[in-house]
């Protein structure tokens, strides 16, 4: 598999952790769009969210928990932040594993309905 992340989780391509259980890695994105940018990726590859099953419900809860300790690990718990997840290519997908960007330390712009 030709996959960035599951070589960044096999140790292959270093990263800089934020942190590691046994189904979810968060680091910090190498091109950072706000002052705290973190990726938040399951273990487990999975391209798209398309293509979460059933059996992957638990696994987002990982995600969504991982998202509120690294929050509050960088003391934007409070102050808010914001949790993206890219799907397809008209959805901005550019890695194909699961992925949430998690982005704060600044007053982000509103996305309006």
């Amino acid at each position: 598999m030709d996959c960035i992340f599951c070589k960044i989780i096999e140790g292959s391509i270093p990263s800089k952790k934020v942190l590691e259980t046994d189904t979810v890695l968060a680091f910090h994105d190498i091109q950072p769009a706000a002052p705290v940018h973190i990726l938040i990726i399951p273990k487990k590859h999975i391209a798209t969210m398309n293509d979460v099953e059933r059996e992957d419900l638990r696994l987002l809860g990982d995600i969504h928990h991982a998202a509120q300790q690294i929050a509050e690990q960088f003391g934007i718990k409070e102050r808010g932040y914001r949790l993206i997840n890219n799907c397809g290519p008209e959805g901005g997908q550019v890695v194909y594993h699961l992925h949430y960007h998690l982005l704060g330390g600044q007053k982000l712009g509103a996305i309006h309905h």
